[in-house]
């Protein structure tokens, strides 16, 4: 284990976030999640209720070898609505607003760099209101949760499709 390394990414529904990473080269596994809140073990309906101050997340276990934090980083930008404050598309509520949880200095200095940089791009009419935290801690969500894009396919599609989340990653970024 020593050769790899964790980020913590929140982007709204967790299992839309699933998908970007779970293929790359050097990536090991993609774990969706609870991150960032006071409740010990949390579960997905008291996160529901927006009152544990834990996001949806997902935690990725990567080989620095194999892929940087930096091509992490710019794959989460090209997932998200990095100016919506009150949650990701059609899911609003604290528990689905974006966050990059760092885990060491090296990974708050790349995550502020990157946001710099995609603020200076311009490509959105409103300010970058991802925030950047330090990692406090993360919580493996419900086994139905996991994977859930494999698991129930029609429903993952129809709910990426009708949150809006895809049409406006077409927008952006021609996806």
């Amino acid at each position: 284990m020593k050769n790899y390394e964790k980020a913590t990414f929140a982007g709204g529904c967790f299992w839309c976030m699933e998908p970007p990473f779970e293929n790359l080269d050097g990536v090991i596994e993609v774990v969706a999640g609870y991150s960032g809140g006071d409740v010990e073990n949390p579960t997905y309906e008291q996160v529901s209720t927006g009152e544990t101050g834990h996001f949806e997340a997902v935690q990725i276990t990567y080989s620095h070898e194999k892929i940087t934090y930096e091509k992490l980083l710019e794959i989460f930008w090209k997932n998200i609505d990095p100016t919506d404050e009150q949650g990701q598309f059609a899911d609003k509520g604290p528990q689905y607003r974006t966050a990059i949880f760092y885990h060491n200095e090296k990974q708050r200095q790349s995550a502020e760099k990157s946001k710099k940089e995609l603020e200076k791009k311009q490509i959105f009419k409103g300010k970058i209101k991802t925030q950047i935290l330090p990692y406090k801690n993360f919580y493996k969500a419900e086994e139905y949760h996991q994977d859930y894009y494999k698991k129930n396919k029609i429903h993952y599609n129809l709910y990426k499709i009708g949150s809006g989340r895809e049409g406006f990653l077409k927008k952006f970024w021609g996806k």
